[in-house]
């Protein structure tokens, strides 16, 4: 598309200077005076009737320096002549208006009071009036808006060539965007054009700018060779949006968008907040709909306790949580600096009342009993871990102390304190397991829903893959690596993974959570695997970057115990549907209550630091457990 445009301003050293008050007076008055003439010859048909138009002049001259008079005074009470013509507003419409209403008014009273009392004349017909008011209102105000419009067109910038913009959405948001296009000089831009998902309004215009269907879109760049597209849709359809920017990206046109209406500036939205379309914006799915009385019913006046709060996961649960009317939230993490910026955010938006934050390790069972005892804790939401493979994979006594003695505490206190209910995060790692940090995660799963069999507590468990934003994930990796100017690293060509926004993987975990009567593992649609090689491109072209020339995608082999693919189901599993299409509950094996054992006989492992043996117990304990791409290979079950 066009590149390396150039705009020229031939107004930026132009000396603005104000005509003076007395001539802007002298020149309504003329106006004024050739409205009145107007309304007599319209009143008297000026090409049949000469004779009496002359007449009636004789009879108007004597009156017009009362009329001037009455004129005058009122345009300089109503200060008409004060505001800049150039910049005419519509609180200078107003002000004419009722000047030149005022005057007529003054010219009906002093022609009743001439002819009852004086000569039996008025000063002016009262249908020749009506026409001069009508007149006069239509030249002052168009004499001005025809001086401002003369003005920016002598002052509009001298375009060697404009940006061609097309505007995604013809609603109030495309509108005002179209708008502030216009009014913005300094841009050289124009609008050729709206698309909009709706058919009805295909071949209409706004403000005389056709609107197309987004069908059209590939046509439309073409023809009019489009530089830009913003898209100005509040609440966008993800997959019409996502379909539309990867057409904008394959012809080279820059996508931009208008930010929410609610982080404009004082209200008022300028073209300098049109941002760059984020990642984010393209994989999330549509907005999930809640069974919000139930999630309110299940939380109201109680106290809910949330693990890893200061996490991306746990702090998403917490904003969620805060919004139905809990007793007290415990937010409870080990990480202080992030738990105390956390906190800060609350109080900042008015949402600490019930609140109550906890320093302490998940791993520390006296400290989490003192917790119990103090709080009793109604629900709790269990989302501290380690999950980053790599790290889990040099260090497998770490992940199963936090993974599986963390969980493991939390679990036994919730059934010794009478907790209502237990909501695990998990992970789609935990399936078919191929590194550490998946089978540690396996592994509380199996405990939690070994006791849920002898508890009145609820234990449930969530599971769901990548979530966009989320500390250590892609996306805020790639960011950092194109912000340096590269390299972005990927491990693997084909690896593909599943994506989902922090607020619905919440808003998911809540709606599970209260659903469910115990023992069940949900699994959370993610919609389609995305493969990261992919993402990365487009991350790079969404960055106004060019594959190759300003940057350069490097391949580094998988990490230990990375898998290409990841699955939400192990084999043996399969799915049923639950009252909400985007929850599934996992119809899961029967676990051998002797996997409790060995469990515990796992957590004794800690203290003698052999890795090769916790991940030897680990793979006895989930069998499915393969490693892959790791040192741990040899010890799997099927290669002994």
């Amino acid at each position: 598309m066009n590149s390396n445009r150039q705009v020229k301003h031939s107004f930026i050293n132009l000396p603005v200077t104000s005509t003076p008050r007395w001539i802007i007076i002298v020149l309504d008055l003329l106006v004024s005076l050739a409205a009145l003439l107007l309304a007599y010859s319209v009143r008297f048909d000026v090409y049949a009737n000469v004779e009496v138009l002359l007449k009636e002049w004789e009879i108007l001259k004597v009156s017009l320096p009362f009329i001037f008079a009455i004129k005058l005074v009122t345009f300089y009470l109503y200060k008409i002549h004060k505001g800049l013509i150039r910049h005419t507003s519509f609180e200078d419409v107003k002000r004419i208006f009722l000047a030149v209403l005022t005057s007529s008014i003054l010219l009906l009273i002093g022609g009743f009071i001439r002819a009852k009392f004086y000569d039996g004349r008025y000063l002016i017909p009262t249908s020749v009036l009506l026409v001069e008011f009508l007149t006069s209102l239509l030249l002052l105000i168009g004499f001005r808006f025809t001086i401002k419009v003369y003005y920016y067109e002598l002052n509009k910038p001298s375009l060697k060539s404009t940006k061609n913009i097309l505007i995604y959405g013809a609603g109030v948001s495309g509108l005002i965007t179209k708008r502030t296009i216009e009014k913005d000089q300094l841009i050289g831009a124009k609008v050729v054009g709206f698309i909009d998902d709706n058919t009805k309004l295909d071949g209409n215009r706004l403000e005389g700018v056709k609107i197309y269907h987004t069908a059209h879109i590939k046509k439309l760049i073409t023809k009019y060779d489009v530089d830009e597209l913003i898209i100005a849709i509040q609440n966008p359809n993800k997959r019409n949006t996502s379909r539309i920017v990867d057409i904008c990206l394959h012809y080279e046109v820059e996508v931009q968008s208008v930010p929410n209406f609610k982080n404009w500036i004082n209200g008022e939205f300028s073209f300098k907040q049109i941002r760059k379309v984020n990642i984010d914006d393209l994989l999330g799915r549509e907005p999930i709909i809640l069974d919000v009385g139930k999630i309110k019913s299940q939380i109201k006046d109680k106290v809910v306790l949330v693990t890893g709060a200061a996490g991306s996961i746990g702090s998403g649960i917490v904003r969620q949580v805060v919004g139905y009317s809990p007793k007290k939230i415990i937010l409870l993490d080990q990480a202080e600096s992030s738990l105390y910026d956390f906190q800060n955010e609350l109080i900042s938006v008015n949402q600490d009342e019930a609140i109550e934050v906890v320093v302490g390790d998940v791993r520390n069972e006296h400290r989490m009993k003192k917790l119990f005892e103090h709080f009793k804790p109604s629900i709790i939401f269990h989302a501290a871990a380690y999950k980053h493979v790599p790290l889990m994979e040099d260090n497998p006594s770490e992940a199963v102390q936090t993974n599986v003695l963390g969980t493991k505490i939390l679990v036994d206190l919730a059934d010794q304190f009478n907790t209502e209910k237990f909501v695990m995060i998990s992970t789609d790692k935990a399936v078919n397991p191929t590194n550490v940090m998946g089978a540690s995660k396996r592994i509380a799963e199996i405990y939690a829903q070994l006791k849920n069999n002898s508890s009145s507590t609820k234990y449930i468990t969530t599971r769901f893959g990548n979530v966009l934003g989320s500390n250590g994930s892609v996306i805020p990796l790639f960011k950092k690596q194109i912000e340096k100017g590269g390299p972005i690293t990927v491990t693997d060509e084909n690896v593909t993974r599943y994506f989902m926004t922090i607020p619905e993987a919440c808003q998911l975990v809540l709606e599970a959570g209260s659903m469910g009567d115990g023992g069940e593992i949900f699994v959370f649609d993610m919609g389609e695997s995305v493969k990261i090689i992919d993402l990365a491109k487009k991350m790079i072209q969404l960055s106004g970057l060019e594959l190759n020339k300003d940057i350069e995608i490097k391949i580094t082999g998988l990490r230990p115990g990375e898998k290409l693919y990841e699955e939400l189901l192990a084999d043996n599993e399969n799915t049923m549907q639950t009252h909400h299409p985007q929850i599934m509950k996992a119809k899961t094996r029967d676990e051998d209550i002797h996997k409790v054992k060995e469990i515990e006989e796992l957590l004794t492992m800690f203290d003698e630091q052999d890795n090769s043996q916790i991940v030897k117990h680990m793979k006895s304990i989930v069998p499915e457990f393969l490693s892959n791409n790791s040192v741990y290979q040899k010890l799997d079950i099927n290669n002994d």
